[in-house]
């Protein structure tokens, strides 16, 4: 098995590597062919590692040794388990879709090597991310997708823009990062072993305090990679980069590592103050509604898609807060492939429209220059809004029948939380259905400002998998009279995984509850945008962006909170310590000893004239000097 995990893991890496030293050398054609290659030999090492695993099984591999100081160890070690098995798979199953449709995507673009050399770079840095034991290896593949990130949001360097959007994702995920070097610290400081494998046998005897402090520094490096609350300013700004990349990084893989970290180190949480799960909980609950109310007011697909993302990996949060780190397991698998098909066709349809990212310029036409667009799309929005018996529906009702089950305690928190995801679970509806109608249905509002461009109908063909796994995927973790009707295992995800489940059990009607109210939302929210948005209505022009569309197109304007509240403030203060203490005190008082060595030389070279009677007289003096040192000290 060691041989097929490093074939997973490295294969992308030594793509990344052949296109950095000899890609520019290589044809067109080859070079995008090669980065595809990689990824498939992940996906094969993925499928085969998998096949060779028993059942509840779990492998520690030993790869080399990394560095030791200072008592601390880090090592390329690898803990291979169920959970790591699935994750690995969707990862290079999605990976190896984005890098076929890119061959499309990307057909004209003068960057293509780059391109697709940062991809295969970051598949290998998702894959250490998803395999590693070694928290320091861990961190090296958190890094290195961060790098990979603002490299990919910037692709399109020409445009200051795009450079901004990435120096802007890269500044506020390293605060999470920090955050997650402070994790590492208290670990090591506690139990000298940074390995997960370590860490989770041992959670349930160490100090409650610790395992609090560590959970709340992991939840901060979560919000940072994840983009939750109060660090998501990064993600909707992260757009600009090419729409494949969106589905990749900023959809399907990346931005769900944060919620991954947070299952792998689950008994972490389970083990530490109550404090922690709430924590997590309510970050994760107040973001998808934030999100959400967001996503209501975007005109830019893909800043819809983007909130939308924000919101969903809420709900991840939720789940592990919840108590259930299988249900938010599923529900990142899901969103996985429809949030990625989303982002896909959203791509297509933007090139066929020669850059036109706003909705109310799209309207029914986008049907007859991209066939098929509208069918696929569908698919998403429907598991993006929960509608049955689209995937999303399942997994979605899953996290929210544990918030239920949490709030039959009577804790003010967990009611409140239950509140917020399921208030959000009908605003996901309408903005799911608003963008479908709007971008695919009726006459536009407004006229368009651009021409058309023929798409490659392959680039539209490859997505046909992921529009079938958004129907389907719901199918991974079937409660068990749904599972009944269709002849599947039911919970199968939950007995592949084996995670722990700490959410209480509640009544025998939580089940059925959840999943009506869950069902009753999504055909509500479907409803409302029709009765809005139908294309039977004369569609208007959005209102003027101010007041409270403005407010939420803005995301709350908390963009402008940070701004004005700590950049600037920062800025100020950085600005008066160089004005105050670097101008007027040290480069002062270097200016000062200069000039006054300038003065004392000035005044001794009066007496270094070439005159020999001076120099006698210095010499005689030096002479006399000289004697009397000598005398004094006791010299014979």
């Amino acid at each position: 098995m060691t041989a097929t995990l490093c074939l997973t893991l490295f294969a992308p890496l030594a793509g990344a590597v052949i296109l950095a030293l000899t890609g520019r050398a290589m044809p067109r054609t080859a070079s995008g062919l090669l980065a595809c290659l990689a990824v498939g030999a992940s996906l094969a090492g993925a499928a085969l590692s998998w096949a060779q695993l028993g059942h509840g099984q779990e492998m520690v591999v030993h790869l080399f040794n990394w560095f030791e100081a200072g008592g601390l160890r880090a090592s390329a070690t690898l803990l291979y388990n169920p959970l790591c098995a699935a994750m690995t798979t969707m990862v290079a199953f999605v990976s190896l879709v984005i890098h076929v449709h890119s061959l499309f995507f990307m057909r004209d673009d003068d960057g293509w090597v780059r391109y697709f050399c940062y991809l295969n770079l970051f598949v290998f840095f998702m894959q250490s991310i998803a395999m590693a034991d070694d928290l320091v290896f861990l961190f090296m593949g958190w890094e290195g997708v961060g790098f990979c990130s603002f490299s990919l949001i910037g692709f399109w360097y020409r445009e200051p823009k795009n450079v901004l959007a990435g120096n802007k994702a890269f500044l506020v995920t390293r605060i999470g990062d920090v955050a997650f070097l402070g994790a590492l610290a208290v670990l090591f400081h506690a139990t000298g072993d940074l390995s997960i494998q370590h860490l989770s046998n041992n959670a349930s005897v160490m100090a409650a305090s610790t395992l609090t402090l560590v959970g709340l520094l992991l939840l901060v490096a979560a919000t940072g990679k994840s983009a939750q609350l109060p660090l998501l300013v990064w993600l909707p700004d992260a757009m600009a980069g090419p729409s494949p990349v969106s589905a990749l990084i900023h959809a399907a893989t990346m931005v769900t590592a944060g919620v991954y970290l947070l299952i792998r180190t689950f008994p972490v949480l389970l083990h530490a103050d109550a404090v922690a799960l709430q924590a997590v909980a309510l970050v994760g609950a107040l973001t998808a509604f934030f999100a959400a109310c967001s996503a209501l007011a975007q005109h830019d697909i893909k800043r819809v898609l983007a909130w939308s993302t924000i919101s969903q990996v809420g709900y991840m949060f939720l789940g592990v807060g919840a108590g259930d780190p299988s249900g938010s397991f599923f529900h990142l698998l899901v969103h996985a492939f429809f949030k990625s098909l989303l982002f896909m066709v959203a791509g297509i349809v933007i090139q066929a429209l020669d850059e036109e990212h706003d909705i109310f310029r799209m309207g029914a036409r986008v049907r007859g220059l991209v066939p098929g667009a509208a069918p696929a799309f569908f698919c998403g929005a429907a598991a993006l809004a929960g509608l049955p018996p689209f995937a999303g529906f399942f997994s979605k009702g899953r996290i929210l029948e544990s918030a239920l089950s949490m709030a039959q305690t009577g804790q003010g928190i967990w009611v409140l939380v239950w509140a917020a995801g399921t208030v959000t679970a009908l605003l996901t509806a309408i903005y799911s259905f608003r963008v479908f109608l709007l971008a695919f249905t009726g006459r536009p509002a407004l006229l368009p400002e651009t021409g058309t461009e023929k798409t490659p109908a392959a680039m539209l063909h490859v997505l046909w998998p992921l529009a079938l796994l958004a129907v389907v995927a719901g199918l991974l973790d079937l409660p068990a009279h749904f599972a009944h009707l269709v002849g599947v295992p039911a919970h199968w995800l939950d007995h592949l995984t084996g995670l722990i489940l700490s959410a209480p059990h509640g009544a025998e009607w939580t089940g059925s509850l959840a999943e009506g109210l869950d069902a009753g939302l999504a055909v509500l929210g479907l409803l409302v945008a029709l009765f809005f948005y139908g294309p039977w209505r004369e569609r208007r022009a959005p209102a003027p962006d101010r007041g409270l569309p403005r407010f939420l197109l803005n995301g709350w304007d908390l963009d402008a909170l940070y701004m004005n509240g700590v950049a600037r403030p920062y800025v100020r203060a950085a600005s008066r310590v160089w004005q105050n203490v670097e101008d007027r005190l040290v480069d002062a008082a270097a200016l000062g000893l200069g000039s006054l060595a300038l003065r004392a030389g000035g005044r001794l070279s009066k007496w270094g004239v070439e005159r020999l009677s001076n120099y006698l007289l210095w010499l005689l003096l030096g002479v006399v000097a000289m004697l009397v040192v000598m005398a004094a000290i006791g010299i014979r």
